[in-house]
């Protein structure tokens, strides 16, 4: 993986989560009434805290209620500030813990958050849904206000 400097934090800013990994809670496992997006976020926060000062302290980990990847639970996204998003499906609480540790610490490090899918861990290289460019607004000087 190509690694870039770690983002820069403004000064003040420290504590202040510039990294986020929301999970869909609920995603069903075909034919079940299992919702595994729980269970994923509460093992993810487990590792993550476990993994110390090898992951950024800047994640923030949440749920949500859908992010239409209802065929592939659990699903998973990385957003950054200024990053490429990534969106990932088909993820198992039980067994990808460790890739998605891993892509938390590479993501941190990347300026733009743009990798290719080699660069990716394990299973993560496979189950990429969607990769979104940051949206990133340049405004020339004028008189246009944009909203």
């Amino acid at each position: 993986m190509s690694q870039s400097a770690p983002c820069a934090i403004a000064e003040g800013d420290m504590g202040t989560p510039t990294h986020r990994i929301t999970i869909c809670t609920s995603c069903r496992h075909k034919g079940t009434d299992c919702k595994p997006g729980y269970e994923l976020i509460a093992r993810l926060r487990a590792a993550i805290a476990a993994a110390g000062d090898s992951v950024t302290e800047e994640f923030e980990i949440s749920g949500v209620a859908c992010m239409a990847g209802c065929d592939r639970p659990c699903t998973v996204a990385y957003h950054g500030t200024r990053k490429a998003t990534y969106l990932f499906g088909d993820i198992e609480p039980e067994t990808d813990i460790a890739d998605l540790v891993r892509f938390a610490r590479d993501y941190a490090l990347l300026e733009d958050g743009w990798c290719s899918s080699v660069d990716r861990p394990g299973k993560l290289r496979k189950s990429t849904l969607a990769r979104v460019p940051a949206a990133i607004i340049a405004l020339e000087d004028s008189d246009v206000r944009v909203s």
